[in-house]
């Protein structure tokens, strides 16, 4: 069977035509292209010899009897065949004499062999060679039969032959055309998933940027209410923070989504957060009340810039999940350990939990899909003496294989896709 070449088509390849113009205006209308390729015959093997038709009207009949199941001939290939035999076998019984006619069944095999199986095309080829052999052993000269049958053999064999390479050619071109619809189906399927992926990182950033800057606003705003009787330039400076931390949650926002738009490529000049802003990021806790111990270990020139990325945003939403539900006098620590190999981040607070608000949260759900693309798993949950705990290993080795993106990437806002 002919193979298809792998690099006949890449995945923006159109696929192959199977032909143009006349050839399609024939296999669009077969059955009338086909009367008309009979009509043609006639005449072509008919006028010649109307002299001899006159003498022997039967051979007359023979004629037209092997022509005109030519019509149908694409339409039941193999019957048209055993029909054309049959006839051409009842001439031999009777006609006394070959007409021009007989070419029908060249013909007809050449059909057999472009439309149906080996195996058919084979045994209409042999059941022609038995018929040239009673052909010759009838009507050809004893001391040349021979040169006759080869002749007639070699006609059949040639039919055939034409015929399947045609059979193998279309072949070749269906499974082109498949290859080419199966390779912009994965094409699509890519750029569905690609597409997908991009939204659900998006909405984990934006989760990461809104999340947090509310909850700092939110308890500096209860803190500054809170202390306006008591002592109103304490509750200026909260409002103050509160101002401070909505505009730089815009500032990200803006500089996030900057990234994703081709007219701004000012954007593209702003790094996203790693661990050295760690420490700002705890200030920022610090000054809504929740102290925050914060220990860096390590080279942090080994960690590449998204897997830091990856450390700051598990630690920005541990700290905000700790503002939210752990009860007033909770304290934070923070550890981030850096190696050549991996990252370890542990989060701690020894607060006891308050009442659950009943809403459901997407902040565990973030860290793990952020965490899986080095290989790590986060371990959530409530210590023995009290409070919660989050601890993650990012594998750096693994980040390639994963598509966590390159360093480069992740300086730029981490975009890997158009959307």
């Amino acid at each position: 069977m002919t193979s298809v070449p792998e690099a006949s088509h890449g995945p923006g390849a159109e696929p192959p035509r199977r032909g143009s113009g006349l050839l399609e205006l024939t296999n669009r209308h077969q059955l009338l292209s086909d009367a008309l390729l009979v009509a043609f015959l006639g005449m072509v093997l008919t006028a010649p010899l109307h002299w001899l038709f006159r003498q022997h009207p039967h051979l007359l009949f023979f004629q037209g009897a092997l022509l005109v199941p030519l019509v149908l001939r694409r339409r039941a290939p193999y019957v048209v065949f055993g029909v054309i035999a049959a006839v051409a076998f009842l001439q031999w019984l009777f006609g006394g004499m070959i007409v021009t006619g007989d070419i029908a069944l060249l013909v007809a095999l050449y059909t057999v062999a472009v439309h149906c199986s080996r195996r058919r095309t084979w045994t209409a080829a042999a059941v022609l060679g038995l018929g040239n052999l009673l052909a010759v052993t009838r009507w050809a000269d004893p001391a040349r039969g021979w040169k006759g049958f080869i002749a007639l053999c070699a006609m059949s064999v040639a039919a055939a032959m034409i015929g399947v390479n045609v059979h193998g050619r279309r072949d070749y071109l269906a499974a082109l055309e498949d290859r080419a619809a199966r390779l912009e189906r994965e094409r699509d399927q890519r750029a569905q998933l690609a597409v997908a992926g991009e939204r659900a990182r998006i909405a984990r950033e934006m989760h990461d940027i809104v999340t947090h800057s509310l909850s700092v606003m939110v308890a500096l705003a209860d803190g500054a209410a809170f202390a306006v009787p008591r002592a109103p330039q304490k509750a200026t400076a909260a409002m103050e923070q509160v101002s401070g931390t909505g505009r730089q949650a815009l500032t990200d926002m803006r500089r996030f989504l900057g990234v994703l738009r081709a007219d701004e490529p000012d954007a593209l000049r702003h790094p996203q957060p790693g661990i050295a802003q760690l420490d700002g990021l705890a200030t920022q806790v610090r000054a809504v009340g929740l102290p925050v111990r914060l220990r860096v270990e390590g080279d942090l020139a080994a960690v590449p810039a998204a897997a830091q990325l990856t450390v700051y945003r598990l630690v920005q939403e541990a700290l905000t999940n700790t503002l939210k539900h752990a009860a007033a006098g909770a304290q934070a620590t923070v550890r981030v350990s850096c190696h050549s190999d991996r990252v370890a981040v542990e989060i701690r607070d020894d607060g006891r939990p308050v009442e659950p608000s009943g809403e459901p949260g997407h902040g565990i759900d973030g860290m793990r899909d952020r965490v899986a693309a080095y290989g790590g798993v986060i371990e959530a949950g409530p210590l023995p003496g009290g409070g919660w705990r989050v601890a993650t290993c990012l594998k750096l080795g693994e980040a390639a294989d994963a598509g966590a993106g390159a360093p480069e990437a992740a300086e730029h806002g981490g975009s890997e896709g158009e959307l």
